[in-house]
């Protein structure tokens, strides 16, 4: 969000400004949408998986096992998705608008004590994940918390959780996961989530028209400049996480194992929980619709 708020100054030859404010400044985590509706501020970054009841169609993003491993292919996906009826009404009840999505990597486990080499081994562990992420970890017999992120570390310092899982590897460092833990997976791959930017929809209907267009045009280039920053970021990352801690690396027949037992179960729980407040069906549908979409360009 940064570089578009230079790129709007820029162009705007300062006429427009965007102020950024940082770590609950204006509002708890958990009520950034609440503050959207009240006109408290004009945009917002949210996390689907801190208040599921409040937009119940983004916790597709959460479920497990999405076609979304792919850069290229999670950005285009998440682009169309932020277009959808249903993720645009979950938005419409709070004066929201979907803006532009985080694009969060796919999330890896880092953890203190023993490590869990297999699937058993995550039985009774206390495992910080959220939405479809954290069922498919209750799955195999762990205990789902959803923290916030930053109060994740301080849960990982008193020993109040065992394992949590980020954003990988980025959110690990920036939490200070990576400074506690003893073990971290690199290739368990479960998903994802939704930690993207929604617009206060009054305030956004009140720019001019060439405002609006330059926001929506400058999408683009924010995921393009979040996409680099995660992949610089792996790359300072991983000879230290490596250096510093055990590497699980899990063999395909493992993998497979994990995506059958909490896979299509959480899919068809998520499906069937929600069907009758929107069309859940379509919208998983489209997870794999749009993904066939971008792997065929």
């Amino acid at each position: 969000m940064e570089a578009i708020a230079e790129q709007v100054r820029e162009q705007t030859g300062g006429n427009f400004d965007i102020t950024i404010f940082y770590g609950g400044q204006l509002s708890g985590s958990r009520e950034n949408l609440d503050g959207i509706q009240l006109n408290a501020f004009e945009g917002a970054a949210i996390c689907n998986f801190y208040h599921p009841g409040k937009n119940p169609a983004w916790m597709v993003f959460s479920l497990p096992f999405l076609p979304l491993g792919d850069p290229a292919v999670d950005q285009y996906v998440r682009s169309r998705m932020f277009e959808h009826p249903a993720i645009v009404a979950d938005m419409e009840a709070w004066n929201a608008i979907p803006y532009m999505s985080g694009l969060l990597p796919q999330y890896e486990v880092l953890g203190k004590g023993d490590a869990p080499t297999d699937l058993a081994d995550w039985a009774g562990l206390r495992v910080r994940a959220g939405g479809g992420l954290g069922d498919a970890m209750e799955a195999l017999g762990a205990t789902k918390q959803t923290l916030p992120a930053g109060e994740t570390s301080t849960a990982f310092q008193r020993g109040a959780v065992d394992a949590a899982a980020f954003p990988y590897t980025y959110a690990h460092v920036s939490f200070g996961i990576a400074d506690e833990a003893d073990w971290f997976t690199s290739n368990l791959a479960p998903g994802t989530s939704e930690c993207g930017w929604v617009l206060n929809k009054t305030a956004y209907e009140a720019l001019p028209e060439q405002y609006q267009t330059l926001l929506m045009d400058l999408r683009g280039m924010g995921m393009d400049v979040e996409q680099a920053a995660y992949a610089e970021q792996d790359e300072k990352n991983l000879p230290v996480f490596r250096d510093t801690m055990q590497e699980i690396v899990y063999s395909e027949e493992q993998l497979q194992a994990f995506r059958d037992v909490p896979g299509q179960p959480v899919w068809d729980a998520w499906i069937a929980a929600n069907s009758d407040a929107f069309d859940a069906q379509g919208v998983f549908d489209a997870i794999w619709e749009y993904a066939e979409e971008a792997q065929n360009q």
